[in-house]
This record gives C-alpha cells, structure tokens and sequence, in this order.
C-alpha cells in the first residue's frame, strides 16, 4: 500500500488573489476549481506556482456523484484532463447532487444526498465509474447542508464508512462542514470522526462562515472562526492530516490576513501530538509537479452488500425523492413531505441569491443596464421565482436578458438597447425565439 502524498499547508487559488497567493510565505500547494480553468489555457500565474513546484489539485463542483443519474462522460473526461495538465496526485469532488434529469433542473449549489441504503448504493456505483475513467485518485469531500433529509438510515459516519469500505475512495473532510451540520442538523464533529476511517484522508478544508437566525452558512466569504479551528484540532488529535487547504471565495481580504489564517491553521497543526496515520493506499506520494499516473492505484474494495440487479429501482427511487427535493427549492413546487418547510424556505432563498450573484459576477454588465446593483437584484430574483435554472450560470444569464426583453423591459428605451445589443452578442447561432424577433424589431425601430 503507497503511502498519502505529502501536501502540506495549501490556499483555494482564485483569479482575484493570485498575485497574494505568489506571495504568500511557506505555501506548500494549491488547490483549482477544475470547471474554472482550461488545459489549455491555464492562467499565467497558476502556471508560475506550477513551474516552481507547487503542487496544484483540481477540485470539481459539478459531477454531482450523489444525483440519481451515472456521471457524464465528457465531465469525467474534462476532470482527468485537468488532473493530467497539472500533474496532480489526485482529483476531488463532492457527496452531493446539483442536478436532475427529470425534470430537467439544475441547482447551481451542492445539495446533501439522503443517507439511505439507496443513496449509498448510486453513490458507490457512481464513484466505481468516475474510479475507472479518471487517470489519477479520487477523493470525495463532506459537505455542508441547510437541511435534513426525513428518513435517514445511516449516520454520518456510518455513511462514509461504508462508502470507503465499498470503493476504496479517499475522504476530503471539510471541518467547517462539520461545525456547519453541528449548527443546522445537530451533527457532532467529534462523532463524525471518531466514526470515519482517517487512514483514508486525503486532505482537509477550513473556510469561514457566518450564523444568521440559528442558521450557520458556509459563505468561504468570511474569516474561519475559532470553532471551526477547534475542529481541526479534534482532527488533529486523532491523525496527522497529510495536507490542510484554506478556502476563501469571495470577499477577499488584504494580503496579511490571509497569511494569518494560514499561520492559525499550521498553529493547529503544530500544537501538541497527534496519533499516526496508517499507511493508505490509492494516493502516491512523488514530487510536486510530477506527472500524474496513467491509471489511479485503487484499493481492492469490500463487496457490496446489496442484492445484485437493483441498480435501476435504486436510482429511480433515489431520482424521485431528489426531483422533488430540488424542484420545491427552485420551481415552488410542494415541499415534500417530512421536511422542514422553514429550512426549505431559508434554502430556497439562498439558491435564488446565489444565482443573483453568480450571474452578476459573470455578467457584470447586467447590473450596469438595469441602473445598478438593487435594481438588478430586485429584477432577477423575480425572474427566478418562476424560471429554475435549466442550463447553467452563463444560459441562466442570458435567459434572465431574454426574460426582460420579452416584457419590453427595462422600461428606459437607452437601457432597453443596451440589453439588446448585449443580449445579441452573446446569444450566438441559436433558433430564432420570440425574443430574437422581438429583438430585431426594435433594432428596426431604432434605426
């Protein structure tokens, strides 16, 4: 069994800190959200951290590998060509589902799997196949959540146990995920530790959070509090973690605060003793920068419990139960039944101003249009209390520009062009729709 690779003290790299990042004193690795960055085309100052033997792993958020559905192809494909690219030692993702098929809806967010024997046999189907088409390790992260599911049949720990046991995958643990489902499902981090199996940690995650309404939410926006620092040390007590990673995504503070959270974190790390971490298998050790292996060295996995041929009525239950989940959070749908309508309603408004700001982020130029920051905000979260997302952050953009046009919306004529000329740039070769042809009437009409 080869050893974990050593990682060390690492930062989320982020476009809007990569000139601190470059600076930061005694930074051992990186982490990239893979969906961000091209093979390539990889920016200029994540190539500089590479070429100096940073290590560089690639984190996905979009292969949902909780959802009912087998993973995509072409997204497996594009994570193991980010793993290539950058020599990583490993990929990661997430226990979550972001999507269903049926009806056709995208949250935008990672939401929490139930743990139901069902969920745990998708989800160990789904991990064998992202396994066997990825060109370098997998680990899988713990997540955050609002809500709970009604009728779980496994804890936590019982879950990702299992999980392992059944895949021979490796654990990303995100401890202020742990203080988060503390907080909003009275989960105890220490349980959830004392349960896993730590010979299969790969790396941890710390971030930031804030607590509204007895509601904690993992905004990565704010600095990592003691609490969350208190969990890493239960972490700490119990194995020596091979690799910690600070993660801030927005609202980035200057320079030297970033470097203090980082020396918190190896403050944690280095403070009293902690047990060993047994050798784990499925993770080479090897130099920073060194190119990543042809095929992932996976552990024989345990045999999977379940009756044979079930694989089909498992999904169906598991899509169902999902597709009405995530349709009462962004459709309006019924909130089904034995879920707590209050942390639906509080989910529902998080999803909806997420989009807000992740469509303004991509498409500065929207707020601009409508007259600023409120007008924008006001206008599309009414947009998108009657139209889910369906087909990503940039579709969602452009649907929200067709949406208004359509209402011959915004009302000013000099604003009302703008959007059109800038709706028109961007929408490409698609099929005319009654908002092209509204489009080029007005054009018409201006002219």
């Amino acid at each position: 069994m080869k050893p974990m690779a050593h990682l060390g003290v690492g930062i989320g790299w982020r476009p809007e800190i990569a000139d601190a990042v470059e600076r930061l004193p005694g930074l051992d690795w990186v982490e990239v959200v893979a969906e961000n960055i091209c093979p390539g085309h990889l920016p200029e100052a994540l190539l500089r951290l590479h070429e100096r033997g940073t290590r560089v792993v690639p984190h996905g958020v979009s292969l949902g590998l909780g959802g009912a559905d087998r993973p995509d192809p072409a997204k497996l494909t594009a994570l193991g060509e980010r793993a290539v690219a950058l020599g990583a030692p490993l990929v990661t993702e997430h226990i979550a589902f972001v999507r269903t098929s049926s009806p056709a809806l995208e949250a935008g967010h990672l939401l929490p799997v139930p743990r139901t024997r069902d969920a745990l046999d998708v989800l160990c189907e789904n991990v064998r196949l992202a396994q066997d088409a990825l060109p370098v390790p997998l680990a899988l992260e713990n997540i955050a959540a609002l809500i709970s599911w009604p009728g779980e049949e496994l804890t936590e720990g019982q879950f990702l146990t299992e999980l392992v046991e059944r895949t021979g995958v490796r654990l990303l643990i995100d401890v202020a995920n742990l203080h988060t489902n503390r907080v909003n499902r009275g989960e105890d981090p220490a349980a959830v530790l004392d349960a896993i199996p730590l010979e299969a940690l790969a790396y941890v995650h710390v971030a930031g959070g804030v607590e509204r309404g007895g509601v904690w939410h993992d905004t990565h926006a704010h600095p990592v509090p003691p609490v969350v620092l208190d969990v890493l040390a239960e972490l700490r007590s119990r194995v020596d973690p091979p690799g910690v990673l600070l993660e801030r995504d927005d609202d980035f503070p200057p320079e030297p605060e970033l470097a203090g959270e980082l020396a918190a974190i190896r403050a944690v790390l280095t403070a009293g003793p902690a047990a060993t971490a047994p050798a784990a298998p499925g993770v080479p050790a090897g130099p920073a920068g060194s190119a990543a292996p042809a095929a992932p060295d996976r552990p024989v996995a345990a045999p999977d419990p379940r009756p044979a041929g079930d694989d089909g009525a498992a999904r169906t239950r598991v899509g169902l139960g999902q597709a009405a989940l995530l349709s009462a959070l962004v459709a309006g749908t019924p909130v089904p039944e034995g879920f707590d309508r209050q942390r639906i309603r509080v989910q529902a408004r998080a999803l909806a101003a997420k989009r807000a700001d992740v469509v303004a982020r991509l498409a500065p130029e929207l707020p601009s249009i409508l007259g600023g920051d409120e007008p924008y905000r006001t206008a599309f979260l009414a947009y998108a209390k009657g139209r889910p997302m369906t087909g990503g952050y940039r579709r969602d953009a452009l649907d929200f520009a067709e949406h208004l046009l359509i209402q011959d919306l915004p009302a000013d004529p000099a604003a009302r062009r703008r959007l059109t000329a800038w709706w028109r740039d961007r929408a490409g070769a698609r099929p005319p729709r009654r908002v092209a042809r509204w489009a080029r009437a007005l054009v018409g009409r201006a002219a």
